[in-house]
């Protein structure tokens, strides 16, 4: 399995390490080297959360995630977006940003001798508006996910309660906007609070609309589908497994937002940064992604997925405080890794205390059944 799912990630980075090598020599190959392990090590957290969506969907979609998926996220949010977010702050059409983009100042400078900004200080000068969308979807995730009230629950303590209170409508859009008020008023730039503020409530409503739209073509039947039966297994098809795909690019474009950024503390060359995170990193991101769907893991350690929306809501936190605070990318990362070790090892210790086997069964033990398990029969 492992080799079937990872075949194409290895044969993507080898390409895309030649080309990093063909277009800057030595340099460029360890450049992107370092920047796809970055991307691997610091998005391990989006690969749950995206194997939670991923596992409903039809092995179709799984691979059209895994191939044209990874095409938008390499050329569509590792090097057109940044471009079409310096060129609108900047007026300047696509290609005068490319140009400038592929000719940075000398030495690394901020600007040019004649006073024009780098096309680095440009995209950091835009950092504000995208962190605060990225920020503010993200949040909405997060929130969703921890006020809902479940069965199995991580941090229970605190989970619970959140279930109860989120049982009140709308209870997560009136955090997330309060939230988006206190951080265009308290932590943005003074001269940046109007585009904090319009960037915020694009990403609360581009949340809203796409999960909106998922769940509306899901509890949709298809013709001639049954709507009946346990809807934790169905599989998504047709357009419900459309705007789940949908959601997913959402996703992860609000997950790249940190990294394109802080790539530019690596290398400032666009070309560089979409193959070390997009073709590289990216790939092997949807890679471990489907390789947590096909392995079950989600289901065999019940608290990881918990662990992978509190990440998110760290993340989401960080992304809104670095509207006006530089936050170092490592650190970003490493406080993700923590808690999905943290919940990881919750789970191993949950099935201990609980006897499950790897394959999330009941360990055998000396007591024979009291009662024969019973088959489910679907509807007729």
């Amino acid at each position: 399995m492992f080799v079937r799912v990872f075949a194409l990630s290895f044969i993507v980075a080898v390409a895309g390490l030649v080309g990093a090598l063909l277009y800057g020599g030595p340099e460029a190959l360890i450049l992107a080297s370092i920047l796809g392990v970055l991307e691997v090590s610091l998005s391990f957290d989006n690969a749950v959360v995206n194997a939670a969506v991923l596992q409903r969907m039809s092995r179709f979609w799984q691979r059209m995630f895994l191939t044209v998926g990874v095409l938008v996220a390499v050329f569509g949010m590792r090097l057109v977006f940044p471009l079409i977010v310096v060129a609108i702050g900047a007026h300047l059409d696509p290609l005068k940003a490319l140009e400038l983009a592929l000719n940075p100042p000398p030495d690394g400078l901020a600007y040019f001798a004649d006073g024009r900004p780098s096309y680095e200080t440009l995209l950091n000068d835009a950092n504000p508006k995208i962190a605060t969308f990225g920020g503010m979807f993200l949040l909405l995730l997060f929130l969703n996910f921890v006020c809902a009230e479940r069965e199995i629950t991580w941090l229970s303590w605190l989970e619970r309660p959140l279930g109860r209170i989120g049982r009140f409508p709308m209870f997560t859009t009136v955090v997330s906007l309060v939230t988006l008020v206190f951080v265009a008023g308290f932590l943005a730039p003074n001269d940046k609070a109007d585009v904090v503020m319009v960037a915020g409530v694009l990403g609360v409503v581009t949340y809203i609309l796409v999960d909106g739209l998922g769940k509306h073509f899901d509890d949709e039947p298809e013709e001639g589908e049954s709507s009946s039966g346990p809807s934790g297994l169905a599989v998504l098809t047709g357009r419900a497994a459309f705007f789940s795909f949908l959601y997913l690019e959402v996703l992860d474009a609000s997950f790249s937002f940190d990294g394109v950024i802080g790539a530019f503390a690596i290398t400032s060359d666009p070309i560089i940064i979409a193959l070390g995170l997009g073709l590289i990193g990216a790939m092997f991101v949807r890679s471990i992604t489907v390789y947590l769907v096909r392995r079950g893991t989600l289901s065999e350690y019940v608290y990881l997925e918990h662990g992978a929306h509190w990440a998110i809501g760290a993340l989401a936190l960080v992304l809104l405080y670095s509207t006006g605070r530089h936050v170092d990318e490592m650190t970003t990362g490493l406080i993700g890794v923590a808690i999905i070790a943290a919940a990881y090892v919750s789970s191993v210790v949950h099935n201990r205390r609980h006897r499950v086997s790897p394959d999330n069964t009941p360990a055998e033990t000396d007591l024979e059944l009291t009662e024969p398990p019973r088959e489910y029969v679907g509807p007729a």
